[in-house]
């Protein structure tokens, strides 16, 4: 990754320079990844009941 794509990243998420001394580069990665998925729409849920069974 590069400098320019990982900042580009932070801003996406909204990120300030000051949330990057407390946040490791794994972690906004992760948080980025998380972000795209919000916006997946699944067909099945889990439900409690699903969770209890596993």
């Amino acid at each position: 990754m590069t400098t320019p794509l990982f900042l580009l990243r932070c801003v996406q998420l909204g990120l300030s320079i000051a949330d990057l001394e407390l946040l490791s580069i794994g972690l906004i990665n992760d948080m980025y990844a998380e972000s795209r998925n919000d916006e997946c729409n699944y067909a099945i849920l889990a439900m409690q009941e699903d969770f209890d069974r596993f």
